[in-house]
């Protein structure tokens, strides 16, 4: 009896202020008011110049869903991240996630950038456990991409040291 009680306090119930078509009400019962703001309004949609020794850029996927990320960074000479674009194949939770880490990226360092967890993001975006996969993949994103950014910045110093000799 006293779970049940317990379980009476912990439910909320749900109160309809207007009527759902069938893909609206899903919309809103799966996924929070956030997640659907990123997926209808996906921020930062697109590429950068991947050849471009100043773009960074990580490819991560998730076999087990079939989700993919392609994250891109821009860093200035003085290691700020100036842009950020991403391309996403997956549920609207990775695509929420990809949009919302190019917003939280951009003005960052490159440290600061490596600072952003998942947690942070499925915190922000309020995922539910089944979805956590998704901010893991954005976080792996972004180190993916800033690893990327750093090997051409070594390759650059590599090759003016060949050059000078």
């Amino acid at each position: 009896m006293a779970g049940l009680v317990a379980a009476k306090k912990c439910i909320t119930p749900l109160v309809v202020i207007k009527r759902l078509s069938s893909p609206e009400y899903k919309a809103q019962a799966a996924y929070h008011k956030k997640v659907v703001d990123h997926y209808e309004n996906p921020r930062n949609v697109g590429s950068l110049d991947k050849t471009s020794k100043n773009v960074g850029t990580g490819l991560v996927g998730a076999p087990a869903c079939g989700d993919v990320m392609k994250l891109q960074i821009e860093v200035d000479d003085r290691g700020k991240i100036v842009d950020a674009r991403f391309k996403t194949f997956g549920c609207g939770s990775a695509i929420a996630s990809s949009s919302l880490v190019t917003e939280w990226v951009k003005g960052k360092t490159i440290d600061e950038a490596l600072t952003i967890q998942n947690t942070d993001i499925a915190k922000e975006l309020c995922l539910p456990p089944v979805k956590l996969h998704c901010s893991m993949l954005a976080e792996d994103a972004i180190k993916a991409a800033l690893h990327d950014y750093r090997l051409k910045q070594q390759d650059g110093k590599i090759e003016a040291v060949n050059a000078s000799n």
